[in-house]
């Protein structure tokens, strides 16, 4: 993920509307972040699986799912691309983007994008008004549910592969995570989990 060359003012909403069709960039607080390289397989299948359990809760009423990518203009110079966001007001729906800030945003987070998800967007998200965020690490399996505090989050609630997540802002809506994080793991990825046991002494 880099950063656009320098630009004489802060990039705007019409500045992004000119972008190449071909490329992908963020812009926060008037700077252009360029969201390279390409998602994972792995950050794509969490991607259609949680939008697929969020779209059948979600169907035929008034809260919509959308995945990335999916325009989110936050203001004139903030603009994002949520993995998944969901809508309940049906103003915010434009042709072309969602207007103001979605009611549950997910981000997916991988190496090359931690600071930025959790740096940049997380505080941009909080001093828009998102009021609930996922943060979603593939392995080890993660999720971790921050509700809006003020203008930052505090975490409500952290699930791991063997959970059910539940969300404070749609009571309902309820996701086994065994089947989000249903992919395999080369050896190479094991981690040594800290296992509760009694000590080998007395």
């Amino acid at each position: 993920m880099g950063l656009r060359k320098p630009h004489k003012e802060p990039f705007t909403w019409d500045d992004y509307r000119d972008f190449p069709d071909d490329e992908c960039w963020e812009i926060i607080r008037g700077e252009a972040f360029a969201m390279t390289p390409a998602p994972s397989t792995r950050h794509q299948e969490i991607v259609m699986e949680l939008a697929g359990e969020m779209r059948s809760h979600f169907k035929g009423g008034r809260c919509k799912v959308y995945p990335s990518p999916t325009d989110v203009k936050l203001s004139d110079t903030d603009i994002v691309q949520p993995d998944i966001l969901v809508v309940c007001d049906s103003t915010q729906i434009k042709k072309t983007h969602i207007d103001g800030p979605p009611s549950l945003v997910i981000e997916i987070i991988s190496p090359s994008s931690s600071l930025h998800d959790r740096g940049r967007k997380l505080e941009l998200y909080g001093r828009s008004g998102v009021r609930e965020v996922w943060l979603v690490t593939p392995y080890p399996s993660l999720i971790e549910v921050l509700v809006l505090d003020g203008d930052s989050y505090r975490i409500k609630h952290s699930y791991v592969k063997e959970d059910t997540l539940s969300s404070p802002s749609f009571p309902d809506l309820a996701i086994e995570l065994a089947s989000i994080f249903d992919f395999p793991i080369d050896p190479e990825e094991e981690i040594q989990l800290i296992k509760e046991r009694r000590p080998s002494y007395g």
